[in-house]
């Protein structure tokens, strides 16, 4: 079956698709509900299978493309959380030290869309690091659902330390240029969000679509922020007037987009939520804040 667009499904569907990627309603509730909305005349599996990520097919960059190094790293998590690992690319032969970017992935962990996105900042010019929150419950497990269903079972707090400590790897690197920013996604956005409360010496950070800070703590932000929304987000969104109320009477240094007429993932190449102009936009936002604040 081809990829379908956003268009293809009757907004409701999607809505529903929403509540189901975010733990909210079950498979089946999702599988009974989806139907009645569906424009494409196919079953709910079926549905289901045309929503699912297709990871192979909107791959820009491979692993080994001869332009860049990847490898996967470990590291010692701080709350006794055992290990996390996370995928590490750079430039192939590049001289001199670089930025560093925290690439923060959904609430899906390190699955091939993140590292793909890892890999294009490193063409940008920067070393990435991904890591993978479901590292400690063995790892991304190449299915969706499967991967839906461990990340409920994650314990935040250890979770939210991991993070942390990813940022202060990436620190350490002999490469770095001393500079560290974030980028992260629906769930890795709400992180992104989140580190720059606990972090003073983030140097940026730009989350898409994600979770805000309580007031409280959005007043300890230091970094500046590049923040992304979907004009189609009711979820996530309504918290968006409290968040720039705090931000703005903190005094914090930030820039907000709010797209018209896309969906909440709307950057994921490979969902047919994905909608290729704004996330060209929303993407050079990023690299090039990124070039502002990150490099030396």
């Amino acid at each position: 079956m081809p990829q379908q667009t956003a268009q293809d499904f009757h907004p409701e569907a999607l809505k529903i698709f929403d509540q189901y990627v975010h733990g909210d309603i079950s498979r089946r509730d999702f599988l009974s509900s989806l139907p009645k909305y569906a424009l494409l005349g196919l079953s709910a599996e079926a549905l289901l299978e045309a929503l699912n990520p297709r990871f192979a097919e909107a791959q820009q960059i491979a692993g080994n493309d001869p332009r860049i190094k990847a490898s996967y790293v470990e590291f010692a998590s701080p709350k006794g959380n055992g290990k996390v690992r996370g995928y590490l690319v750079q430039p192939a032969n590049f001289k001199g030290k670089l930025p560093t970017v925290l690439v923060i992935h959904e609430n899906r962990g390190l699955n091939p869309h993140i590292e793909d996105i890892a890999r294009r900042l490193a063409l940008d010019n920067f070393i990435a690091f991904a890591p993978d929150a479901l590292f400690t419950l063995g790892g991304y497990p190449g299915d969706e659902d499967k991967a839906r269903e461990l990340f409920q079972k994650l314990d935040k707090t250890k979770t939210q330390a991991d993070f942390l400590e990813a940022a202060n790897h990436l620190k350490k690197l002999p490469q770095n240029n001393g500079k560290v920013g974030a980028v992260g996604f629906c769930y890795g956005g709400g992180i992104v969000n989140y580190l720059a409360t606990q972090l003073p010496d983030l140097a940026a950070g730009v989350p898409f679509y994600g979770a805000q800070p309580t007031a409280e703590d959005a007043a300890k932000i230091k970094a500046p922020l590049l923040i992304h929304y979907a004009g189609i987000d009711e979820r996530i969104n309504a918290g968006w007037p409290a968040y720039e109320s705090a931000l703005k009477q903190a005094g914090v240094n930030y820039e907000a987009h709010t797209y018209p007429n896309v969906q909440h993932g709307f950057n994921n190449d490979t969902t047919p939520r994905y909608d290729a102009g704004t996330a060209k936009l929303a993407w050079d936002r990023t690299v090039s804040f990124f070039n502002v604040y990150l490099r030396d």
